[in-house]
């Protein structure tokens, strides 16, 4: 009898990364608006940035709850205190990382076997959780944090390998058995040993996260919606044959609550935009792990200068107190006075492409970005960096035809690659004037209406979340 009145309960253990945890908070907040008891597992860093939003979701009586893991960092050579990825500076510390991660095992064990949940929502990094899961008897769904077009593409590269086929790192290749002719080289791919097949720890990882999407979990949630990318959702569970719900856009199932808060407290930035008049200014920002050195920001700072349009950038880069930051042309701060706002560190995003005033979105294209902007209804100016970035890139500009590359060539994992000021005026026009950038907005504009669709109750998403509650709840019955 307890079995069909207790609530259905759900782990998510998601990559200790920002754009890996904020999808996964939507998600377990998503869960838990059904009446599902929502547990994430993460580290105390996360868990602290996450406590007040767990406060207001227990205020509308839903149940989540956070329970905090140790990253061992001693035993790969990190230092102590390393709780996300943005917190390591280099390549090598990077990797240490994702090594610490797999050292998670007994942790999970305990809690798992503690706690008994009646599924696990595992990040696609943890492809070793499903198995230590299936032995408690414990479905696990995977969850990738990007879209149906990326995971197409990078299963299509690993299972048939065109990069092999090519002489050099700058010839193209096309990715087979896609709906679409997408073209890409070795230089954009987005793990190391898929250029030069390397046997290093990641790419032991990256393999294993690709045979356990195949058909070792129970399926695969992704933070998309049909409307989207219909061809590549159709081609991912009949040709490819995965398993798998779209439950997003995940970011529009928290607007309200952002709505509520915004109004509260509005950022200085958004006063500013509401001076501006509609697609006016150009929203620059490349995330939470891309950075740039001195000599990349100057052509930013000046391509953005050139290109004569108003601005918000953010910047990762820390101003140090008392300090002349090199990068900055002479004068430049004097001249962009009232033209553009230079914001360090955190930004709200969500609302700043949502103002009226925001034209286009100078973006990395990593997925959580890509999403709000199409959600937002804004076009793109697209520089991926790293992960499956390029991929994504190809969606925007070549099948979606809501933005135009800045021209980045190569996958560098941490540092941009290097663009010229001229490409970056180029493109940040080519997205904010004329002909092609109002067909581009059209088609975005559309866009966000079907994914605020997908949302509402007996849209794509809804109806794809349901029916996963729905076998969930049977395949516990069926178990008890």
């Amino acid at each position: 009898m307890e079995t069909k009145t207790r609530k259905l309960h759900v782990f998510f253990f998601p990559f200790m990364a920002q754009g890996h945890t904020i999808p996964t908070l939507d998600m377990a907040k998503l869960f838990a608006s059904r009446g599902l008891k929502a547990t994430i597992l993460t580290t105390s860093y996360f868990a602290h940035v996450f406590s007040q939003t767990i406060e207001k979701s227990r205020a509308l009586s839903t149940q989540i709850e956070v329970l905090t893991i140790d990253i061992p960092c001693a035993e790969v050579g990190l230092p102590e205190g390393i709780e996300s990825v943005h917190m390591v500076s280099s390549p090598e510390n990077q990797l240490k990382f994702f090594e610490a991660c797999g050292k998670l095992r007994p942790q999970l064990d305990h809690l798992l076997k503690r706690h008994r949940p009646d599924c696990l929502v595992a990040d696609t990094f943890f492809p070793w959780a499903t198995n230590l899961a299936s032995e408690s008897g414990i479905p696990t769904l995977i969850f990738h944090s990007t879209g149906y077009f990326s995971l197409c593409a990078s299963l299509c590269v690993f299972l048939y390998g065109p990069q092999k086929k090519v002489s050099s790192d700058s010839e193209p290749f096309i990715i087979p058995n896609l709906p679409d002719q997408i073209e890409l080289t070795r230089e954009k791919l987005p793990v190391d040993f898929l250029r030069e097949d390397m046997e290093t720890e990641f790419a032991r990882l990256y393999k294993a996260t690709r045979r356990m999407e195949m058909g070792g979990s129970y399926g695969v949630l992704v933070n998309s919606f049909y409307e989207l990318e219909s061809a590549y959702v159709d081609h991912y569970r009949k040709v490819l044959g995965v398993k798998s719900w779209q439950i997003g856009p995940l970011c529009l199932y928290s607007k309200r609550a952002r709505d509520a808060e915004t109004s509260l407290d509005k950022h200085e930035c958004l006063k500013w935009l509401d001076s501006k008049k509609p697609n006016s200014v150009i929203y620059v920002s490349f995330g939470s792990v891309a950075s740039f050195d001195d000599e990349q920001l100057m052509e930013i700072a000046t391509g953005l200068e050139a290109s004569g349009k108003q601005f918000i950038w953010v910047v990762k880069k820390e101003k140090k107190e008392g300090i002349k930051e090199e990068w900055f042309p002479e004068g430049y701060e004097e001249r962009i006075e009232g033209k553009g706002v230079i914001l360090r560190g955190w930004a709200p995003q969500v609302s700043i492409l949502e103002h009226e005033a925001v034209g286009g979105f100078v973006t990395h294209c990593g997925w959580n970005s890509t999403l709000e902007g199409v959600s937002a209804g804004v076009p793109m100016v697209t520089w991926p960096v790293a992960a499956e970035q390029f991929y994504n890139e190809k969606l925007v500009t070549q099948v979606l035809r809501i933005g135009v590359e800045v021209g980045a060539k190569k996958f560098v994992r941490l540092v941009g690659d290097n663009v010229k000021r001229e490409a970056i005026e180029k493109a940040v026009r080519r997205v904010m004037d004329g002909e092609e950038a109002e067909e581009m907005r059209d088609r975005v504009k559309g866009l966000a209406e079907m994914a605020r669709r997908a949302v509402e109750e007996g849209g794509s998403s809804c109806l794809d979340l349901n029916a996963l509650i729905e076998e969930l709840r049977l395949h516990r019955s069926n178990s008890s």
